[in-house]
């Protein structure tokens, strides 16, 4: 009888680990304007699971790689200083870290391509957050020796911040 016991608690703990994959904590909001997506909550909610049974299929799992139903495949990081900063582009989700903010915030946005750049835009602490990244021979982050092929402006916070970025 024992052994029946613990097999059939073996059972039910595998079925509780076969749940669906969350999205890394990103919240699904389909065609949510930009800057929407976390009117609901000014601060993204790193803690809470997101609801992956309200998304369409094809983005379960892959919030973050998915927007309008296609793609979104990028992955840059950007810095700059005075002050520092940095944000790491996951597809449409960008992680925004500052030396106050070290574990960073993760911001939902909505991405757009033109003109050899790209732009992502959403909202941090209910405040406009822009991300454009473009093409630029040796972008030099002023710190370093390092030379990257692009770079970066960031409007966050009421100000427009210069560094550089590189794909991951």
């Amino acid at each position: 009888m024992r052994k029946a016991g613990s097999m059939a608690c073996a059972l039910l703990v595998a079925a509780c680990g076969s749940a669906v994959p969350q999205a890394d904590n990103v919240p699904v909001v389909a065609n949510a304007p930009v800057g929407q997506a976390d009117a609901a909550s000014p601060e993204p909610a790193r803690d809470e699971p997101a609801s992956e049974a309200a998304a369409p299929a094809a983005t379960r799992g892959n919030a973050c790689r998915t927007q309008d139903g296609r793609a979104v495949a990028h992955k840059l990081k950007a810095l700059g200083t005075e002050p520092f900063w940095a944000a790491e582009v996951d597809g449409r989700c960008v992680t925004y870290t500052t030396p106050e903010d070290q574990n960073g915030t993760r911001i939902w946005t909505k991405v757009s391509e033109k003109a050899g750049s790209a732009a992502w835009e959403g909202a941090l602490r209910g405040k406009q957050f822009q991300l454009t990244i473009r093409p630029k021979a040796d972008c030099s982050d002023g710190m370093s020796d390092k030379s990257y092929p692009m770079e970066a402006v960031l409007r966050v916070d009421g100000e427009t911040r210069h560094g550089c970025a590189e794909q991951l």
